[in-house]
């Protein structure tokens, strides 16, 4: 009995709403694996047989190589800005995050109008310097184009995680090796990237599982992995038994990735605790050094963001009146409406979810916040593949009903409707939202609650009376990063949307599929804004608080 009375005491509005928004999670990527206990069809035969081998190379050469470039761009980025004093650091410090902003298929199709034979690198060689150069030295269409692309638009993950981490050691560390005579290359092999080790780690674990996420790029450059099968095997072949064992393959390789992921971090921490925090104070940079760092800086912003802006400007200005239409501007409306419908699902979510594990502190709700977080690392291809197949079958568990309320009903009526792609969405991002109101709550502690409580007032009531006010900060920062990236959002976006139903990201996608490249300069343009938009207020409240 006292065991019941134990856990019926957090039997509340907080517990039970958590309860079902984990169960939606688990359901919907529980049912992927289900199909590996099924008799295959002859084309997973097939797949298996000849194809599978591709889907693996190819996705590990691209989760490689990229995860190696960004480690070595994006570690350097950060040690230059947080150690170094040269032109125009300041500006840099936030403009090595603003590629952040450009979604990766979006620069994957500006930069092949870029460089394909009548775009201006091309052009501009034949027409004024009258040199006829190879097209082939120009085509990014390929593994090496997809890693260049991943690495231009991604590096941001790694930057923003390691010069974090830099920034907040201690400066005695640094000193001391200086005065010791260590040189800067050897201060940053043997003192500063041991210590970072756990940063590094955990950008490039992000940088790969975008990797793993993409469909925009690779399904553009014609490269086969594991995204464009279970696309190809869905719509090009009809065969949801196959896409669905795609979609367990790939969520395997996710989870073979997290565990090496932590089995590599290990227990181990690196940190200050010991050591009084200064501030690190920058070495002036002069001389061809300072020239040096101002050059790479500007390379990196240039490719990285600079040069797909200025095309997407140009794109823009000439195709304007022909994509500005009324079918624009309900496209407009689709994706603003159904983005603010997910992300205010998706704060709601992660406010019941965090909030019960603030006030319970059991196992239970520390497992639930891990589940909640757990939908970020999955690819929209599978988060999609698992939606669908739940929806589908709740849709028949369900058809009884809609022949009461209406004889003539349709057996798919949820899976065909938007509450499909929004619950997605909330699956995919809810993490997003979860640490950013985790973080508020840890901000403001548990004292006033407590005083709340002991002073007679409810669970509910303190929330709304005491802790909403406090938290509002991290509710904005959480709304404004979930709507950047469902506004983003590609994968899931593609299957799921209902009949006729398209957003900015999968008109932009369509551009570039019926080649119509320069019309997509408009769309990408609005998710850009949108995205450097959030950037900006971003920075703004985490400036306002630290200052």
């Amino acid at each position: 009995m006292r065991f019941i009375k134990v856990n019926l005491r957090f039997l509340n509005v907080w517990s039970i709403f958590s309860f079902l928004f984990v169960l939606g999670i688990i359901f919907s990527n529980l049912l992927v694996f289900t199909s590996l206990f099924q008799a295959p069809s002859e084309n997973w035969e097939h797949i298996k047989e000849y194809l599978l081998a591709d889907y693996i190379k190819n996705t590990l050469l691209l989760i490689t190589f990229t995860g190696t470039f960004t480690f070595l761009i994006g570690t350097s980025l950060a040690w230059l800005i947080s150690f170094y004093d040269f032109p125009l650091r300041n500006f840099y410090k936030l403009a090595f995050i603003l590629p952040l902003a450009i979604p990766t298929y979006i620069g994957a199709y500006t930069y092949t109008g870029l460089l394909n034979y009548t775009g201006i690198v091309q052009s501009s060689l034949r027409n004024y310097l009258n040199y006829q150069v190879n097209p082939k030295l120009f085509d990014i269409m390929n593994i090496g184009g997809a890693v260049f692309i991943f690495t231009l638009f991604l590096l941001p993950y790694v930057y923003t995680i390691v010069s974090s981490f830099f920034q907040n050691q201690s400066s005695s560390l640094i000193e001391t090796a200086r005065l010791l005579g260590r040189k800067p290359l050897n201060i940053l092999l043997t003192i500063l990237l041991p210590l970072a080790r756990p940063a590094i780690i955990g950008g490039v674990s992000l940088v790969v599982l975008e990797v793993l996420n993409d469909y925009g790029v690779v399904k553009y450059f014609g490269i086969t992995t594991f995204s464009t099968a279970i696309f190809k095997s869905w719509f090009g072949m009809g065969d949801i038994d196959s896409a669905i064992r795609l979609a367990a393959s790939l969520l395997i390789i996710v989870f073979f990735i997290l565990t090496l992921e932590k089995m590599v971090r290990g227990r181990k921490r690196f940190d200050s605790s010991t050591s009084k925090l200064r501030p690190i104070t920058l070495q002036k940079l002069s001389g061809y050094k300072a020239l040096l760092a101002f050059t790479y800086s500007f390379l990196i912003f240039s490719l990285s963001f600079l040069i797909p802006i200025l095309q997407l400007l140009y794109w823009s200005l000439i195709t304007y009146n022909n994509v500005l239409n009324n079918k624009f501007w309900q496209l407009l409306v689709n994706s603003i409406s159904v983005a603010l419908v997910a992300t205010c699902t998706i704060v709601f979510a992660s406010v019941i979810v965090a909030n019960f594990q603030r006030i319970s502190g059991t196992k239970l709700s520390k497992a639930y916040a891990k589940i909640t977080t757990f939908g970020y690392s999955i690819p929209g291809a599978v988060i999609a593949i698992g939606v669908m197949v739940l929806f589908i079958s709740l849709d028949r568990k369900l058809f009884w009903f809609y022949n009461i309320v209406n004889p003539e009903s349709a057996e798919l009526v949820l899976s065909m409707s938007l509450a499909m792609l929004i619950f997605a969405y909330v699956i995919r991002f809810l993490a997003i939202g979860f640490n950013s109101v985790q973080t508020g709550f840890e901000k403001i502690g548990k004292k006033f609650f407590e005083a709340s409580r002991t002073l007679g007032m409810t669970t509910t009531k303190t929330f709304f009376k005491i802790d909403l006010p406090m938290l509002k900060p991290a509710l904005v920062g959480g709304f404004v990063l979930a709507f950047v990236d469902v506004l983003k959002e590609l994968p899931l976006t593609l299957i799921l949307r209902p009949f006729n139903f398209d957003t900015l990201a999968t008109k932009v996608y369509q551009y570039a599929s019926d080649e119509m490249i320069p019309e997509a300069g408009v769309p990408s343009l609005i998710i850009i804004v949108v995205s450097l938009i959030s950037i900006f207020l971003l920075n703004k409240m985490i400036m306002k608080e630290e200052g």
